[in-house]
Formats: C-alpha cells, structure tokens, sequence
C-alpha cells in the first residue's frame, strides 16, 4: 500500500465516478483503476462496488475512509515536521550553560532567539566546563557556553564573554572598602575556590596567580558553583577570587574588589562540534553573535 494508493482511494470515494476522480487527480481512469484494484489487493477486501448504477462504496470501503484520511494526515504531519527540522523551525536544541552566563547576556540571547524560533524547544541545561565538554563529545548537547581558556580539538567556538576575576571578600573585611587588592595582601587567607574537577581550567589558574604573587594558597573550601564560593564568602568562610559579572548576584554581605597587577580574565565560550550539520544548531550560533555584549 502506498500514499498514492490512499489519494486515489478518497478522491475516488469523495466522486463516486471513476471519470470525474481521475479528471481531478488529474491522469487517465486506467491507472486510477489499476491503482484502485492494488489497494483492494493490499487491504484484502473490495471496497467499491462498480455497476450500471455507477460506483458505490462497500461496507469495508467506508470503514476504510476515516483510516486513510488518518493515515494521509499523519504523513502530511510527519513531512511538514520533518522539513521545519531541516529549516531549523521546529525539534529541539540542547544547551550548556555554565551559571556565570546568566549574568553575561545568555537570557538575553534565549529570549531573542525563542521570539523568533517559537516552535523550536530549546533544552536548557546547567553544568560545569568538564560535563559540558563531555556532554559535546558524545553530542547529548549541541552548543555550549563553556568557561575555558582553551578550545579543544574539532571544536568552533565564539569568545562570548571575557571578564577580569575580582577580588571577593566579606563585607567585614580590612579590605572590603579599598579600590583595589593587590593578591599579595590576601597571603595566608583562606581561600574559597571552584572544584577542580568542576572547572579544573580556571581552578588551576587562581592558584597559580596566587603562587605568582608569592604565597601558597590555602584553599579550605572547593565547591561546585561560583554562586556558593560567593555565598561562603559572604558569611566570612574565606576570601575568594571570582570572575566580576557575580556583582550582579547582589549577594548580601559579600563585596567585589578590582586586583591591581595582576590582568586575570575569566574567558567563556560558546562552543559546538565542528561536525554538526543542524539549521537550527547554525541560527542559533548567528543569535549569539548578533547578542554579544561588550567584553568587560
């Protein structure tokens, strides 16, 4: 049984007159015949009755018409989904995020974006630089904002966001009025850090530059989110060096200071497999470089 099959059959049913039906499909009434003596072969019962008094539909071939009305509809359905897919219009698009997004203009692309792609399910997805680069790999997520300082292999990428790391301290602090920190002021403070295993980028890089400026690090805390290193510090837990857009966090108790000699920038990017072939996948990464905003 094919498509063409159930057309026939309906325009056939709808004309009762073989003339008339074949005038509208448009061919000749032999191959409408053929056609309809291939779908009675294909169903295994007769489905209309041909005499001097014209044609009529048989008991089977009226029960047969709402079910190939079904039938063409939901393969109507399917095509149309199909090509919105491939244009980008509808199906779903997984995204990784990391938290710091939400304060560098990420809602902003989101909201732009699902304006103008409404039928397009976009699958949000909080997680740290190792799960999203991971998540990439085995494309169970098709772009990324990932903090990183690096672009690994077979990846495109967009700097989205580069920020200075700031100084975060609690508000009780010596230092929580100055207009900047030097690192070497913080020497032998405790430090509240993000997991190495969370973003072993960027935790590597704070206790480097405090090594740089000349005393180890005491890291008494690593946590899985920048938003909890900032909290801890706020109940005076620790000092900690956190990118800047966490200002906006607003978080009561803790207070963001620029470091003096020291350039430390906190780099995230939006990253996708160099391999996807998706029009969805493509629009989206022009949304984002249509919504970036300045660099810090």
């Amino acid at each position: 049984m094919e498509f063409r099959h159930l057309r026939y059959f309906l325009m056939l049913a709808e004309e009762l007159h073989f003339g008339r039906a074949a005038q509208r499909l448009s061919i000749s009434q032999p191959p409408l015949s053929l056609n309809i003596q291939q779908l009675e072969a294909s169903v295994g019962a007769q489905l209309f009755t041909r005499n001097s008094r014209g044609v009529q539909l048989t008991a089977a071939g009226q029960a047969f018409v709402p079910a190939a009305r079904a039938l063409l509809a939901q393969a109507s359905a399917a095509a149309r989904e199909a090509r919105d897919v491939a244009e980008g219009q509808s199906g779903q698009l997984h995204i990784g995020f990391a938290g710091t997004m939400l304060y560098c203009g990420l809602p902003q692309i989101l909201s732009s974006f699902q304006t103008s792609h409404p039928r397009l399910r976009l699958v949000l997805r909080e997680l740290s630089s190792s799960e999203q680069l991971s998540e990439l790999l085995r494309d169970r997520l098709d772009v990324g904002f990932v903090p990183t300082p690096r672009v690994p292999p077979g990846f495109e990428q967009i700097l989205v966001a580069s920020q200075p790391l700031v100084a975060c301290l609690p508000a009780s602090h010596p230092l929580a009025g100055a207009a900047s920190v030097a690192l070497a002021e913080l020497a032998g403070q405790d430090l509240v850090v993000v997991s190495r295993t969370v973003s072993p980028d960027y935790h590597e890089r704070i206790v480097m530059l405090c090594e740089q400026a000349g005393w180890m690090p005491q890291v008494v805390h690593e946590l899985r989110h920048w938003l909890s290193v900032v909290s801890l510090v706020s109940q005076g837990l620790g000092v900690a060096l956190v990118p800047q857009a966490l200002q906006q966090s607003a978080l009561a108790g803790a207070v963001f200071v620029p470091l003096r000699e020291v350039d430390a920038r906190y780099d995230t990017r939006c990253l996708w497999r160099s391999e996807r072939d998706q029009t969805a996948l493509g629009d989206f990464v022009q949304a984002v470089r249509g919504g970036l905003l300045p660099h810090g």
